[in-house]
């Protein structure tokens, strides 16, 4: 009569084990990365949304922007129901929804939030509404001198 085996050995699964903590090893870096992209997205995509209702409010107000950070803005939820969350992966900061106010011919602050240029003497950058942060982006591009690509869309 023959003996039928049944079964994985020991080595067959080791063997299996370490193939799974290869792969693992190789993909929890790239679950990671899409993480911080889906952030910068959300950034990207929150920017969009504040920037229309920015130009809203112009519309409505016959040529002139906020002058202040935006509490008029989300006012009644008339333009937009509140400051999404800046998001800014890859960096020290934390995620917040603080707007702060820059005037003409002043650099923003890297920090967290946002930036909004509410100073109507300089119509160059007036109403200008950014990221407020230096760093380069996921992609690597940025200068410490200017704002990242991430916050000029």
């Amino acid at each position: 009569m023959k003996n039928i085996r049944q079964g994985f050995t020991l080595i067959e699964l080791m063997i299996v084990v370490a193939i799974i903590g290869i792969l693992a090893a190789i993909a929890i870096p790239k679950f990671a990365d899409l993480i911080n992209k889906s952030k910068e997205g959300a950034t990207k995509g929150a920017l969009s949304s504040v920037r229309s209702a920015i130009q809203v409010y112009y519309g409505d107000n016959e040529g002139w922007f906020p002058a202040d950070t935006l509490a008029c803005v989300t006012l009644n939820a008339k333009y937009i129901a509140e400051i999404p969350l800046a998001k800014a992966p890859g960096t020290t900061h934390a995620d917040s929804r603080l707007v702060t106010a820059v005037t003409a011919g002043v650099a923003p602050t890297d920090g967290a939030g946002w930036a909004y240029y509410n100073d109507s003497s300089h119509a160059v950058t007036w109403g200008n509404f950014i990221v407020g942060c230096t760093h380069e982006d996921i992609k690597g591009r940025g200068d410490a001198a200017i704002l990242t690509p991430w916050s000029t869309f």
